[in-house]
């Protein structure tokens, strides 16, 4: 991971709550035209990934998104994709994302094709693809699998994660995009403009410099655990936050992004700091007073940052160039963990 801090050194409703930002959506009857701005220069353009490499020729004219981010960093470099993946978890079929409904509309340009994901990418809606007809796939941070990573190909050149699914960094899904569209510099200066951000947050929160954390989302049975190579844990970090160790001792993945643990070892996930992310604010209360949660001494401590409801979860699982600072989202993360570290 490169980490950018220039000024301050679910199968099912789980298995889609667990990947939030894998299931998003805009909605037009018809394929939306072609973009309001062409992509770059520089072409022709080689993007390594985990399978391989891609090729793109020329400048795209029609570009498609898949998975969780990459609309979102294609947008803020001006081009508006014609297709992206449905977040069905987040807003319900059909519908886009606020951020991203909010960005078309101001800038006049038709909403794009709503590409069926309503199984979080464990399949993928090929001929809804080829309807589409795009001539670049956008998927940094998606769960592809191989095979479907070469049956994209065949409809367009596909761009895929670096080294595994669903854990590429929010700053390299907007990197590996805008390169993607030729337009590195161009998203070079909307990473420069978060990194400020985030800088000017941290500065504003020396509190939180050291203190660990683990981020949770309670199931049936069992509390997931992201990891550090999960986005939304690691652009915490960048606030001075640091993963807790407990979290990388009990991990039974291999480079994965979250795991699961029975509640039996829940005394185990020792931390300063809990982030639970809930679908509702009634499951949010709901770990607070469990016998079961109250084992996690954060929680018990009462050391728990809450973040519940599909889009707010969303906003910061994690966020993207467009959803950085939307008002229900990081601001208002970073100041519910500034209420539980100044307590």
């Amino acid at each position: 991971m490169r980490l950018r801090r220039p000024l301050i050194a679910l199968a099912g409703l789980a298995a889609t709550a667990l990947t939030l930002t894998a299931c998003a959506s805009g909605t037009t009857e018809e394929p939306a035209a072609a973009p309001a701005a062409a992509a770059g220069t520089g072409f022709p353009i080689t993007i390594e990934h985990a399978f391989g490499e891609t090729v793109i020729e020329e400048a795209p004219e029609r570009v498609a998104t898949w998975g969780w981010g990459s609309t979102e960093a294609a947008v803020s470099v001006g081009v508006y994709p014609v297709a992206v993946a449905e977040q069905s978890w987040t807003v319900g079929e059909g519908n886009l994302l606020p951020w991203v409904e909010e960005a078309y509309d101001e800038a006049g340009v038709e909403y794009p094709t709503v590409l069926n994901d309503d199984e979080g990418g464990a399949s993928v809606p090929y001929e809804e693809f080829i309807e589409a007809a795009p001539d670049l796939i956008v998927a940094p941070y998606s769960g592809l699998t191989e095979e479907q990573y070469d049956t994209l190909s065949d409809i367009a050149p596909v761009v895929a994660y670096p080294e595994a699914p669903w854990t590429t960094d929010w700053d390299e899904t907007i990197e590996i995009t805008t390169e993607a569209l030729g337009l590195k510099a161009e998203g070079e200066a909307v990473l420069d403009e978060i990194d400020a951000y985030l800088a000017d947050e941290a500065a504003a929160h020396p509190e939180f410099e050291g203190k660990t954390l683990a981020g949770i989302w309670d199931g049936d049975g069992v509390v997931s655990v992201y990891t550090g190579a999960d986005p939304r844990i690691a652009v915490l970090t960048e606030l001075g936050l640091e993963v807790a160790p407990s979290v990388t001792e009990l991990d039974t993945t291999d480079g994965g992004f979250y795991y699961d643990l029975s509640y039996e070892q829940l005394d185990k996930l020792d931390s300063d700091l809990v982030v639970n992310y809930s679908s509702s604010q009634e499951a949010a209360e709901a770990i607070l007073t469990k016998p079961e949660t109250q084992a996690i001494p954060a929680v018990a401590a009462g050391k728990v940052a809450q973040v519940y409801d599909p889009v707010t979860v969303s906003s910061v699982s994690p966020p993207t160039a467009l959803s950085f600072q939307w008002e229900g989202g990081m601001p208002a993360l970073i100041e519910a963990i500034a209420g539980v570290l100044g307590e």
